[in-house]
C-alpha cells in the first residue's frame, strides 16, 4: 500500500491521540445506567453532596387544585345521558344513521373533543377493521393529542372504550345503553380533556375512545401495535373503565396492577397512589394485585401485554346486574362519586404531565461506609428539586423521600440506610410548586 493511503488511515487515530495529550488525563465513563444515555462523567454531575437536605418538596398545586374545582358535575350527567342516547354503541350497530349506533357516537366524540379542545387539541381517526363471520365492519379509535411543550418524547395515555354490549355481543341492533359500562368512563375522558386543555403542560397527554373493547380490546390493540411501530414512546398509561359509582358503595376506587413491586405497572401504581392521597385523601385507591377482575379485562392490558406500564381505574363496588344489559342506564350513576374519579383523574395528569419529566434511572454505587450509596444522573434543567425513594424490596408504599435540590442535584451520597435492608432506588423530578413527576426505573441495591 501507497505510504500516502498508510497516512490517510493513521490520520483520524493520530488526531484522536494528540488531542487526548492536550487535555490532560482522562476520566473514566460511568456505565450507561438502564434505558438511558451514557454520562460523560462524574465531573459533569458536579462535586459529590453528602446527604442534601433539599428544601423543594412535593404538594398541592395551588393551580391544579383550582382546575379540579372546575370539573362540572353537569357537564358528566350530560355526557352519560347523551352517550346512552344512541340507543346502542354496539361494534355491530349501524355507523350511516344519524343519533343512531356506533357510527354517531363516534362522530359525536370527534365533535366534542374538537369543542372541548381550546383550540389545543389534535383531534384524529384511528381506523380499523373488525371481521366477523367474513364481514368487515370498519371502526374507529377517537384520538385527541395535547402536546407538550417539552422535549420529552414519552406520551401519556388515558383511554376509555365507547363501545357498549348486551348479553349477546353480537347484538347490534338491541338497546345497549352503557351508561356505566362505559359511558362513565367515556365522560370523564371528555371532562379531563376539557379541564386540562385550558393550561399548557411539559409532557403530551394523549386522549383515547377506545372501540372494540367489547370485541377483546380490538381497538386498543391495534393502536399499541401502530403506534410501537412507528416508534412512540410510552410512559404510562390508564384506563377509566366502569367508573360511575352508585349511592351507597365504598367512596373509593380499585387499581387493578399486577406485580411484583417492583413492576413497572406497579411502579405507575404507587405513583398514582401517592399522588391521588395528596390531592384526595377522602377518596383513596385500593390497590389490587392483578391485570383485572377475574376473567375480565380492560384496554389498559393491550399496552401490558406490549410491555407498557398500565393501570386499570374502576369504582369501587360493581353490580353485575347491571352490565351488559338494558338496565346499565344513566339514572343509577353517583354523579358526585364520578366526579371525584374525574378530579383524581386530572390530579394525576396534571403532575405527571406538568412536573419535569420522567427521568432514566440513576447509576448506583455503594460507599465503604456499610448502608451508603453514591447516586449521579444527569439533572433536568427544568427541575427545581428531585425526591429521592429508597423503597424497602417488597414493600408496596413509597417511604420517607430524600430530597436535593437542583443546584446540588446529580451526585450524591445517602448515608444511614439500614445496611441489611436491600433498597429499590429511583427518582422523579419536582418543579418547585408542589408537582412530582413520574419516578424514573428503580435500581436495587446490592
Amino acid at each position: 500500500m501507497p505510504r500516502r493511503s498508510i497516512f490517510l488511515l493513521l490520520l483520524p487515530l493520530l488526531l484522536l491521540i494528540s488531542c487526548s495529550l492536550l487535555q490532560g488525563p482522562q476520566q473514566l465513563t460511568i456505565p450507561t445506567p438502564p434505558g438511558g444515555t451514557p454520562f460523560s462523567s462524574i465531573a459533569q454531575a458536579g462535586p459529590l453532596i453528602t446527604d442534601p437536605e433539599g428544601n423543594v418538596i412535593e404538594g398541592t398545586n395551588p393551580d391544579l387544585r383550582t382546575l379540579l374545582e372546575q370539573v362540572s358535575r353537569q357537564n358528566l350527567v350530560g355526557y352519560v345521558q347523551t352517550l346512552q342516547g344512541f340507543n346502542t354503541r354496539n361494534t355491530y350497530s349501524v355507523t350511516d344513521e344519524e343519533g343512531l349506533g356506533i357510527g354517531a357516537a363516534r362522530r359525536w366524540i370527534f365533535n366534542e373533543f374538537i369543542r372541548v379542545g381550546n383550540g389545543r387539541l389534535l383531534v384524529e381517526v384511528d381506523e380499523f377493521p373488525v371481521n366477523q363471520g367474513g364481514v368487515v365492519y370498519n371502526q374507529q379509535n377517537i384520538v385527541a393529542t395535547l402536546q407538550g411543550t417539552g422535549a420529552h418524547p414519552g406520551v401519556i395515555v388515558i383511554g376509555a372504550h365507547y363501545d357498549s354490549r348486551t348479553i349477546d355481543p353480537l347484538n347490534g341492533s338491541s338497546f345497549s345503553p352503557g351508561a356505566n359500562d362505559n359511558g362513565s368512563g367515556v365522560a370523564a375522558l371528555l371532562e379531563t380533556a376539557r379541564v386540562l386543555s385550558s393550561r399548557e403542560w411539559s409532557q403530551t397527554i394523549i386522549f383515547v375512545a377506545f372501540a372494540a373493547e367489547e370485541q377483546n380490546r380490538l381497538g386498543s390493540t391495534h393502536f399499541v401495535t401502530e403506534r410501537l411501530l412507528q416508534g412512540w414512546r410510552f410512559d404510562g398509561m390508564m384506563s377509566l373503565d366502569i367508573v360511575g359509582g352508585r349511592p351507597g358503595i365504598p367512596q373509593s376506587v380499585r387499581l387493578f396492577s399486577p406485580g411484583p413491586n417492583g413492576s413497572p405497572p406497579r411502579q405507575l401504581a404507587r405513583y398514582i397512589n401517592f399522588v391521588g392521597t395528596l390531592y384526595l385523601p377522602e377518596f383513596p385507591y385500593t390497590l389490587i394485585d392483578a391485570e383485572d377482575r377475574d376473567g375480565r379485562y380492560s384496554d389498559h392490558i393491550s399496552f401490558l401485554q406490549a410491555g407498557i406500564p398500565a393501570v386499570r381505574i374502576t369504582e369501587s363496588q360493581e353490580d353485575p346486574n347491571r352490565q351488559h344489559n338494558s338496565g346499565d342506564t344513566a339514572e343509577w350513576l353517583d354523579y358526585d362519586y364520578l366526579r371525584r374519579v374525574t378530579q383524581l383523574t386530572i390530579a394525576l395528569l396534571g403532575n405527571a404531565a406538568g412536573a419535569p419529566a420522567q427521568p432514566v434511572a440513576p447509576a448506583l454505587s455503594p460507599m465503604a461506609e456499610p448502608g451508603a450509596y453514591i447516586l449521579t444522573w444527569i439533572p433536568d434543567s427544568a427541575a427545581a428539586g428531585y425526591a429521592i425513594s429508597f423503597r424497602p424490596v417488597g414493600t408496596t408504599a413509597y417511604p420517607q423521600f430524600r430530597y436535593v435540590n437542583a443546584s446540588e442535584a446529580g451526585n450524591v451520597a445517602i448515608t444511614g440506610l439500614d445496611p441489611a435492608v436491600q433498597y429499590a432506588v429511583s427518582i422523579a423530578g419536582l418543579d418547585g410548586n408542589g408537582r412530582i413527576g413520574l419516578f424514573s426505573a428503580e435500581v436495587l441495591t446490592p
